[in-house]
């Protein structure tokens, strides 16, 4: 058995989120009716369809196939040259397998992201926010970092001040801030500033963020020290003002005779010091008449007192909706759950398949507080956003976080710089039954259902994403 192969062209062209087809023509040389299977072979494979799959060719027949390449525009389609092979396997005599080979060129493509974290810092004598820059193309980036605001009003130390950035990762870019003069009294005060990602060729990307720079001294402290100066320099005023004068009488008669001395007077004992005066004791007033019993049983009866202070309801957690349904149906496994949302708060209380959280809105879930019965308790843990993750996933923050039947479980932090979730882990107690979740995601669909598998070992279930530039909007539980 023979086959001969050519493909047309040999070398091709394709640009990152576009396509190109090659056409690879082959002709059956042997004596035998065969037929032949297409297999794209290689690292450009997962982007490579062969059409069609299969063809059958008499002996001395031409056929060809077409071969479609459609990288993506990602880091993931290395720029430059990249072979690839197609293997052909004929069906009558699979060990005289076929694998012709060519190049394919991926045009590079630059594509930049920076942020700062935070975008505003705070600080009397310095601030040190982080910009993170994301290689997005399928080029090695090189660039310098470079800061100004309006008024020259900062002070600017970077490091690295030129970074050069692999596709498909990150550097992170540390700057100190520092005013160039203090505000010794007085309130805070904003300056904005820029942070400029220069690449070669192009024009610079352009990173705002803001410096809030607080007094040395909080303003009351000056008020009061003011204050304080004013009422001492009154006081010493008022003392040189009204300071008594005390002259001798006989000092006086002397120069109105023209004697200018005094013969020395006899020592006379000290005056005796004035009693202390005595204070007439005095009746206290007559206490009011009290109110009449009647007037006091009326004026219970007619409701709380003004100085009454407003009692807060409970707050009602999922183990508090938990709770209530076990005591309706104590038979049967329920599962209740709450999403703390960004900017939101916790949402209310919602049980079996009911969604927590919000769609489509791009606002994260935060936290999430779950509780259960009827399944001998409850284990899970978060994936959260990672801001120094250098293989674009975010990390676990914690181990894993468990609580009984009917008790409240949480997973994630409501603090304000508290990061997104991505993703999380749930189990229910082995025996208990099964967990299963669906998981919302920004600028994605529901994931689909999916369930632990009690009995192996300390199962559980996954739910969302490891994609450190996705979170989570909204979840779904059922047991």
């Amino acid at each position: 058995m023979s086959l001969w192969t050519s493909l047309e062209p040999a070398s091709a062209t394709v640009d990152p989120g576009g396509s190109t087809t090659v056409r690879l023509r082959l002709r059956n040389t042997g004596d035998v009716v065969d037929e032949y299977r297409f297999e794209a072979v290689g690292p450009l494979a997962p982007w490579a369809r062969v059409e069609p799959q299969v063809l059958r060719l008499y002996p001395g027949t031409t056929g060809s196939v077409d071969i479609a390449f459609a990288p993506p525009r990602t880091p993931d389609a290395t720029a430059g040259p990249n072979p690839y092979a197609v293997r052909i396997t004929p069906t009558e005599h699979p060990e005289a397998t076929t694998v012709p080979e060519g190049n394919l060129t991926i045009t590079p493509f630059t594509e930049v992201r920076a942020e700062l974290v935070p975008p505003t810092v705070k600080g009397r004598f310095r601030g040190r926010p982080k910009l993170a820059v994301d290689n997005l193309g399928n080029t090695k980036l090189t660039a310098s970092v470079s800061g100004s605001d309006n008024g020259d009003q900062l002070s600017y130390d970077i490091y690295p001040s030129n970074v050069q950035i692999e596709p498909g990762r990150a550097a992170f870019v540390k700057t100190t801030l520092k005013p160039r003069q203090i505000i010794w009294f007085g309130s805070k005060e904003s300056r904005p500033y820029t942070l400029a990602v220069q690449r070669s060729g192009v024009d610079p990307m352009d990173v705002e963020g803001t410096y809030i720079q607080k007094g040395f001294l909080p303003r009351w402290l000056a008020t009061f020290l003011g204050i304080f100066m004013a009422l001492a320099l009154t006081f010493v005023l008022l003392w040189i003002a009204y300071k008594p004068q005390v002259r001798s009488a006989a000092t006086e008669k002397l120069q109105e005779a023209g004697i200018s001395t005094l013969p020395p007077s006899s020592p006379t004992a000290s005056p005796p010091m004035p009693s202390t005066p005595t204070v007439a004791p005095t009746t206290p007033p007559a206490a009011a008449p009290t109110q009449a019993a009647g007037g006091a049983a009326a004026g219970a009866g007619g409701g709380g007192s003004e100085d009454d202070k407003e009692t807060k309801a409970p707050e009602r957690t999922a183990a508090t909706a938990v709770q209530e349904l076990a005591a309706e149906e104590p038979d049967k496994k329920h599962i209740c759950y709450r999403a703390f949302v960004k900017g939101e708060g916790w949402t209310e209380a919602v049980c079996d398949g009911e969604t927590a959280g919000t769609v489509g809105e791009e606002t994260p879930l935060k936290s999430l507080n779950i509780a259960v019965s009827g399944t001998k308790g409850t284990a899970s843990a978060a994936f959260v956003h990672d801001p120094e993750s250098t293989n674009g996933q975010g990390h676990y923050i914690a181990p894993w976080s468990g609580a009984a039947d009917g008790i409240d479980n949480y997973i994630g932090s409501t603090k304000k710089d508290a990061p997104n979730l991505l993703g999380f882990t749930i189990n229910v107690d082995n025996g208990g039954g099964a967990v299963c979740q669906n998981a919302h995601v920004r600028n994605a669909a529901w994931l689909g259902l999916g369930c632990d598998k009690p009995g192996e070992g300390e199962g559980f279930i996954f739910g969302g994403t490891l994609d450190n530039n996705l979170w989570l909007e909204a979840v779904k539980f059922t047991v």
